[in-house]
């Protein structure tokens, strides 16, 4: 299913893309969206998320299609924790990080740094790329659903997520590291600090940033 938008677009507004509903790309996927439950950074459902639905653009959908097809041959499935992103989430992640009073999720999800180093070392921005439309969390899961041990869980801020940490054992860094290769194969990239964090290399709209809902 692919969901087109041609709403004309102001100047400042840029056209709505074209995304298309994972589950329809890749049956045996596993959503479990964080920013659609309290199960998150911040401890709140996000802006953006009351309804929500794991959308990428129809390229990044067919690439992680392959990887989906890859994996089965190892009894192995993909679980997504997050997709398609609209800014107003981002803003919310913006408003949440200038509340100094506000430390629920602290010692869960970031408990060597203060709110502030967040976006200094490079895990919080005023705009993701997810926001383009070609970006996907995932982790790997086996055949009954459980998720492989990466070593720390989504969204942990700190150098245990990156890719390439030491502080993982060598079990943990096999998994992430067929994560990494199997992406990488089918044409996504990852980043430095989050293990679960895929870009398409040749994603279609890579200079733009959406806020749109497919229900308004």
């Amino acid at each position: 299913m692919t969901l087109n938008f041609t709403a004309s677009p102001s100047a400042a507004e840029p056209a709505q893309p074209s995304l298309v509903r994972l589950e329809h790309f890749i049956p045996d996927i596993i959503i479990e969206l964080k920013y659609a439950s309290r199960d998150n950074f911040i401890g709140a459902v996000v802006d953006g998320y009351q309804q929500a639905c794991a959308l990428l653009s129809r390229p990044a959908a067919e690439a992680l299609a392959n990887v989906a097809a890859e994996l089965r041959q190892q009894n192995l499935r993909l679980k997504i924790f997050d997709a398609y992103r609209p800014q107003r989430a981002v803003d919310h992640f913006l408003r949440w990080a200038s509340s100094a009073e506000d430390l629920r999720t602290k010692d869960r999800f970031y408990p060597a740094l203060k709110k502030p180093q967040l976006f200094e070392q490079g895990y919080l921005f005023s705009h993701s790329s997810h926001s383009r439309g070609s970006t996907a969390d995932l982790t790997l899961v086996d055949h009954s659903g459980q998720e492989l041990d990466m070593g720390t869980i989504f969204d942990f801020f700190g150098p245990q997520s990156w890719p390439e940490s030491a502080d993982v054992s060598p079990h943990q860094r096999a998994n992430r590291d067929l994560l990494q290769s199997v992406m990488r194969r089918h044409g996504f990239i990852g980043v430095r600090e989050e293990w679960w964090h895929f870009t398409l290399a040749d994603e279609p709209y890579p200079d733009q940033y959406f806020d749109f809902l497919p229900w308004e």
